[in-house]
């Protein structure tokens, strides 16, 4: 069992800056599209005027739902962190204002939420299964913790402890208290973040009660169901599965049900495990962290294959057309691996993060930073788009939150360790046993695998450096001041340029006594690969997809001809020496794109004519591949990431 306590702390997202061609102008595009654009829906359909309370209901389409409350929560921390790194007075007052308006909706007892203050005061805690009362007050209070840690100021995060506060005499284990939690998870983590801005333990405390009473007998949800006169068996999705309920946490074996809250309980176990030191915890996250990533993970980060219910089936049922993969459910895996990472820095959280990253998290957005995927299927027969707005839009304000503070993944420090997880052009400024330690990335990642690293030390200081070795890199080399050092992926120390070099964990160990000006050149192999499903996923047999770098390829209609695209074929064979990367600083705002040859199925001959005795034959065609993350951004067509090999 690995170490219970983390080792690494993350270096705060303030102490990153992007100046590259990939990261820097999405941020910007964040910044002054995205948000703006936000808010704007916001307003128009309610959720901003709803904490004036004087709504009526019903309201004119798209209605302000009983879960409304979350999706502004989500843009204050967005704003607050755009805010932290990009002062801007203009913003500033609008959300010091949406702040107050907030506030001022807050009941004498401290409950705060508006569909229930106004439209429904009587059913106040009665559903926790269904009605999100818990789940919008933890987004309230991520958005009031930002908001404090951006500007300083107390008042929303005074505002939302004494909701806080609240909750905790209303719900707990004491005889005077009702034994309930969230259907939807989300205040369980948001808790740890109060408890961290606050100081108060009763937060910790209530986070771990909301932890393990979850799944207790008997079960909480039957108890309130017929409390309220509704007949449990009449739950609509059948098993408390779907909300992670049907059985205590530490007792689960898969992950299951609804995608979403299951990574957001996932992020709590994980911060509950280090916080209080419960080993049982860590082994719950990594037992359910095995089963998702070796048979319930696309191959784009996305979770989810099933629309009803928005989350997970069976073990390897991964069909590519009919994924879910909702937007939100990738944000929580990342958000959840990248806490499973710092417990000791083994790589295989980092390589998850950087999938989700890169492909199924960045494909919810589109270069103009105002339409948005809720779903992000792995394949389209050319009807699946992006929307400006959705009558549910979490998952809008949740990438805006997530850009804005995306600086937060990319490293780490440890006691006498800088830790370096994902790779882009900037700077990071941290601490490093009470000396000031800044890194300088340059490359052009992800479309090249050159990265420079260049350390900025006032006088020679002594630690550690590890880059990580992506899964996908099967060669590297290194050098620390022109001095090479090459080596497969191995635990063999080798002597560099006056310090030590080692390899575990997925992670380049490089120890020296680092001086002004040192840098390090480091290499990692990019070639075009081709990757095979499991056998057991019976949707993607005799298919292939290409992947170069982080990045997942995709055809897309409008560069192959518009030929029917699961009509072309690829021979695996020729993927490594035919198909040639080409650059394009013209085409979706800069991408490195894959060309190649395949064939397609001829349709000659078949007119008027269902069934024959002849097979169809095949033509020589050019093949064009785009990173997945920009399908959908210009002529709508079909997309498709799994493609049928020669032969198939």
């Amino acid at each position: 069992m690995s170490t219970i306590k983390r080792q690494l702390e993350p270096v705060p997202f303030t102490q990153v800056t992007f100046d590259d061609g990939f990261w820097a102008p999405r941020l910007e595009r964040n910044r002054t599209v995205t948000i703006p654009h936000l808010y704007r829906q916001l307003e128009a359909t309610g959720r901003i005027s709803a904490f004036d309370l004087n709504f009526q209901r019903p309201v004119p389409a798209p209605i302000v739902l009983i879960f409304g409350d979350s999706d502004p929560a989500k843009w204050i921390e967005a704003a607050s962190y755009s805010l932290a790194t990009h002062p801007d007075p203009a913003l500033d007052a609008l959300v010091d204002s949406f702040a107050d308006k907030i506030i001022h909706a807050q009941q004498p007892d401290g409950y705060l939420n508006t569909h229930f203050i106004v439209t429904q005061p009587e059913m106040r805690w009665r559903n926790l299964r269904d009605w999100h009362e818990l789940y919008c007050a933890g987004h309230l209070i991520e958005g009031a913790v930002a908001h404090y840690q951006a500007t300083g100021e107390r008042k929303l995060l005074e505002a939302l402890s004494r909701y806080a506060d609240l909750i905790d005499a209303t719900f707990g284990s004491e005889p005077d208290k009702t034994r309930g939690y969230c259907g939807h998870p989300e205040i369980e983590l948001a808790l740890v973040k109060l408890y961290h801005a606050t100081q108060n333990p009763r937060y910790l405390k209530l986070a771990t009660y909301f932890v393990d009473e979850r799944g207790q007998q008997p079960n909480y949800f039957d108890q309130e169901a017929q409390a309220r006169g509704d007949d449990p068996a009449k739950f609509w999705a059948k098993t408390y599965e779907y909300c992670q309920a049907h059985v205590p946490v530490r007792e689960q074996k898969k992950i299951v049900g609804h995608a979403v809250r299951a990574v957001y309980l996932l992020s709590a176990v994980t911060d509950l495990a280090h916080e209080n030191s419960d080993p049982t915890l860590r082994e719950t996250s990594e037992r359910l962290w095995n089963n998702l990533v070796t048979r319930r993970l696309y191959l784009t980060g996305g979770i989810g294959a099933a629309h009803n219910t928005e989350g997970f089936t069976q073990d390897y049922d991964l069909p590519d057309e009919t994924a879910y993969a909702e937007t939100c459910a990738t944000i929580g895996l990342m958000l959840w691996n990248h806490r499973m990472l710092q417990f000791s820095g083994e790589s295989k959280y980092a390589d998850v993060l950087e999938r989700a990253l890169y492909n199924g998290f960045l494909s919810g957005v589109s270069l103009d930073g105002a339409h948005f995927f809720y779903e992000n299927p792995l394949a389209s027969a050319g009807h699946h788009h992006r929307q400006g707005w959705y009558t549910c839009p979490c998952c809008p304000p949740n990438i805006a939150r997530t850009l804005a503070s995306l600086g937060k993944f990319f490293y780490s420090t440890g006691a006498n360790d800088l830790w370096v997880h994902l790779y882009g052009q900037g700077t990071a400024q941290m601490q490093l046993n009470g000396q000031e330690v800044s890194l300088r990335q340059v490359t052009k990642y992800p479309w090249e695998g050159d990265v420079r690293v260049e350390i900025g030390v006032a006088s020679p200081q002594r630690f550690t450096l590890h880059l990580r070795v992506p899964e996908w890199c099967e060669r590297w080399r290194v050098a620390v001041n022109g001095e090479h050092a090459s080596r497969s992926v191995s635990s063999e120390q080798l002597a560099v340029n006056g310090g030590q070099l080692s390899v575990n964990d997925g992670y380049i160990h490089l120890t020296r006594d680092w001086q002004p000006g040192d840098a390090v050149e480091y290499n990692m192999a990019m070639p075009t690969q081709t990757v095979w499903a499991n056998p057991a996923v019976r949707a993607l047999q005799g298919r292939m997809a290409l992947r170069r770098g982080p990045i997942v390829y995709c055809l897309e209609g409008v560069d192959n001809g518009e030929i029917m695209l699961d009509r072309i074929a690829i021979d695996p064979q020729q993927v490594a020496n035919e198909f040639q990367v080409e650059h394009r600083e013209d085409l979706l705002g800069g991408v490195s794109i894959l060309r190649g040859k395949g064939k397609v199925v001829d349709e000659s001959g078949w007119e008027d004519t269902l069934y024959r005795s002849q097979p169809s034959s095949s033509k020589s065609i050019d093949v064009t591949a785009i990173p997945y993350f920009a399908w959908d951004n210009r002529t709508s067509g079909e997309m498709r990431i799994w493609m049928r090999t020669r032969g198939t």
